[in-house]
């Protein structure tokens, strides 16, 4: 079912070729201990890794998983990091990285907020030749050494199916789609929708799927994509299916639903694999969502990053093209997984989400009706 996306260039979709060998595996290690502001081993002027994160709100993951990944990787391999949170401040990423890059930092990791921020603290780093690293996130015309992110083509692949899978289960022929798009600011966002779109729209053309409202969302924004999803419907009351690029997203289209009577009924998908997420595929609100098993992508960041501290470069086997520069840009590419109804416990063998965090008093019947507790 993996379909590689290679032939987007009219939309700046990124172009993935293969090189040779394959990623690092050094031993890795960090420092410190994450506080609610998410700021691992403050630096005081020591050699160390900087990374710095985007915000806790458009994804769940910013606010835990990622930090706890990184800073256990760095951990073990004795190197240490700080990491910090910008909290969505465009002007505070950039002058956390400033802070960083006088302070000692060695090599800098960006998971950016947008673009222009995010160059404006990749070019802080290479005035200092420091080099970088793109995490999820490609930094449109930053020019980063290297990237380190998740087939984003495949995700929205995998979105589309499950819609269209969904709609065929209910019995929907001819449903009108909406789709609720992540943020314009965020090439992710440009490459899921390329991914969803290059099979939503073979089946507009071919008449099985109806084209309705396709509209972005500022920053990811649950409340926004609420205000967008309501006026939506109130314009397309037909709507059958959401493509929703992620869970935050989908949960805010589902509030909107549930105050129609039609949760449930319409398909919406997700991405993210986040506890409410997961909660609403279970209870049916939600078709599915996506898992991006983030521990390997944080160990494959580390990686680059500790051999970049270590003076040596990292081995990667596939490339980029940023479709603002041109340029190619060295990537290591891991691979996302499509979660429905069957497989919620994929995500939570992998230890990515608990039982506990899943199944609270309001879900314990659907965790036993799917046999995820007794």
């Amino acid at each position: 079912m993996r379909k590689r996306l290679l032939t987007f260039a009219a939309v700046g979709l990124l172009a993935t070729a293969t090189m040779t060998a394959c990623d690092s595996s050094d031993d890795q290690t960090t420092t410190a201990a994450t506080t609610s502001n998410t700021t691992v081993g403050k630096g005081d002027g020591k050699a160390r890794v900087g990374v710095i994160l985007p915000d806790t709100v458009s994804a769940q993951r910013w606010g835990s998983a990622d930090p706890k990944y990184l800073q256990a990787s760095f951990k073990a391999a004795n190197v240490p990091v700080e990491i910090e949170n910008a909290q969505g401040n465009p002007a505070d990423f950039v002058k956390i990285a400033q802070n960083m890059i006088d302070s000692g930092v060695k090599v800098l990791i960006i998971a950016s907020i947008d673009s222009v921020s995010g160059k404006a603290a990749l070019d802080i780093a290479h005035a200092k030749k420091i080099p970088t690293i793109d995490y999820d996130r490609l930094t449109l015309n930053g020019g980063a050494d290297y990237y380190v992110t998740f087939d984003a083509g495949l995700v929205g692949n995998y979105q589309a199916y499950a819609l269209t899978k969904c709609l065929r289960d209910k019995g929907k022929n001819n449903a009108v789609i909406a789709e609720v798009n992540g943020s314009p600011t965020d090439n992710n966002a440009t490459l899921f929708k390329a991914g969803y779109d290059e099979i939503l729209n073979k089946a507009y053309d071919e008449g099985t799927l109806v084209k309705g409202p396709d509209q972005s969302v500022t920053d990811w924004k649950p409340e926004i994509a609420a205000t967008v999803f309501a006026q939506m419907l109130s314009q397309r009351p037909d709507i059958g299916g959401v493509l929703s690029a992620n869970d935050g997203m989908a949960g805010a289209v589902i509030s909107v639903l549930k105050k129609k009577g039609l949760a449930g009924k319409i398909p919406v998908t997700g991405q993210d694999a986040s506890v409410a997420g997961l909660q609403a595929v279970l209870t049916g609100d939600q078709c599915m969502t996506v898992y991006k098993p983030i521990k390997p992508e944080a160990q494959a960041a580390a990686n680059m990053a500790v051999d970049l501290f270590k003076g040596q470069k990292p081995l990667t086997k596939d490339k980029t093209k940023d479709p603002e520069s041109g340029a190619y840009v060295p990537t290591t590419l891991e691979s996302p997984q499509s979660i429905t109804i069957d497989n919620v416990d994929d995500v939570i063998k992998d230890g990515f989400a608990t039982v506990k965090e899943i199944c609270t008093p309001a879900y314990q019947d659907v965790c036993r009706e799917h046999k995820l507790i007794k």
